[in-house]
């Protein structure tokens, strides 16, 4: 959901983006396509680019146990960005790309950024066969003839101190968020089209300081797109991916806005895939730990509760100061947890400057 940061870096790239909410996500759609009811998904064509709506991202976390006994967290995410509702090719293609990518440790925390403009092939996606990447970071499919291009997935990135290779198999189906897949994202309505392919087992390497790590461990892969997705008085968020110990899975996040109050959403996911979506007010998300973090105060651990599955869990991070030093900040890193159910996470949150 990093896309405040992404609109920010635009302005540099792409002269002045009218700062309102996250970076110009508040504002009017200005001619772009927008989400509607009911959410209709084509696929494979979906898991491309959809250059009709303003934003759009590929989002990939994933939490590892290395062969050397510690517990590992990886990021990748892909960010495009339009700035006109219109096709051109070349230097005047209207898309602005970004990517991140991140590698924690229970001692450190890698992150590097790559950023593209214009249609000339240094970073793209394509639905067909399947492939989304930024210079030579890259997520492709590696899925069997016939079966969803996202089933099964090589990723790979790298930064100054750390790179990583990956591969990925789906072993439960594509989840859809909200109204399958229609996200609400504040009261006065603003949304987005939102899906996730949370069900990845990995096997892979870590290239570090110290050396090489082979690592296996789970994945999630979030697929959204809108023109306006949040409210010109939202100002950060707290998203949360989690994976319980029988099976179940959940998404939720909070959106806070300047006058303090908190939108939120959840997505409860059976071991079978099948998905139980709650509204605002349902998931209750309250910080109970801080971290000084690069100067800033962070709530680097949470009480989530979600009542009606009988969810009530405190989580700490593997590292504390899993913070993403790339051009607009943020704190992205993977998480524990217990209480009422036990098992392992990502959490991202922005808007904390």
């Amino acid at each position: 959901m990093n896309v405040r940061l992404f609109l920010s870096v635009l302005s540099l790239l792409a002269g002045p983006v009218h700062a309102q909410g996250f970076a110009g996500l508040g504002t009017q759609a200005d001619g772009f396509a927008v989400p509607g009811r009911p959410a209709v998904f084509d696929f494979p064509a979906d898991h491309g680019p959809h250059p009709d709506y303003r934003i759009e991202w590929w989002y990939l976390t994933a939490t590892l146990d290395g062969a050397d006994g510690a517990e590992y967290g990886v990021q990748w995410t892909l960010f495009r960005s339009a700035l006109a509702p219109e096709t051109a090719v070349g230097w005047d293609a209207p898309q602005l790309w970004m990517g991140h990518a991140g590698l924690t440790t229970p001692d450190a925390h890698f992150s590097a950024e790559r950023l593209a403009r214009g249609g000339i092939g240094q970073a793209g996606v394509t639905a067909a066969p399947f492939e989304a990447w930024i210079d030579d970071w890259a997520m492709t499919s590696a899925a069997e003839p016939g079966a969803d291009a996202l089933s099964a997935l090589d990723l790979a990135a790298r930064g100054p101190d750390f790179s990583y290779d990956l591969s990925l198999a789906a072993q439960g189906p594509l989840i859809f968020h909200g109204e399958a897949g229609y996200s609400v994202k504040s009261s006065e309505g603003q949304a987005s089209y939102y899906y996730s392919q949370p069900f990845y087992s990995v096997t892979g390497t870590l290239t570090l300081p110290g050396g090489t790590v082979p690592v296996t461990g789970t994945a999630w892969l979030d697929r959204e797109w809108s023109s306006q997705p949040l409210s010109d008085t939202q100002d950060g968020w707290d998203w949360f991916s989690l994976q319980f110990a029988d099976g179940s899975r959940m998404m939720g996040f909070g959106l806070r806005d300047r006058a303090g109050a908190v939108y939120t959403s959840a997505t409860w996911i059976a071991p079978d895939g099948s998905t139980i979506s709650y509204p605002d007010g349902a998931l209750r998300l309250t910080p109970v730990a801080r971290t000084d973090v690069d100067g800033r105060d962070i709530p680097t651990g949470w009480r989530v509760e979600l009542p009606e599955q009988g969810l009530d869990i405190t989580t700490t991070p593997v590292n504390a100061h899993s913070w993403m030093d790339v051009s607009f900040a943020y704190w992205e890193g993977p998480i524990r947890f217990s209480g009422s159910h036990q098992g392992r996470g990502y959490l991202e949150m922005t808007g904390y400057d």
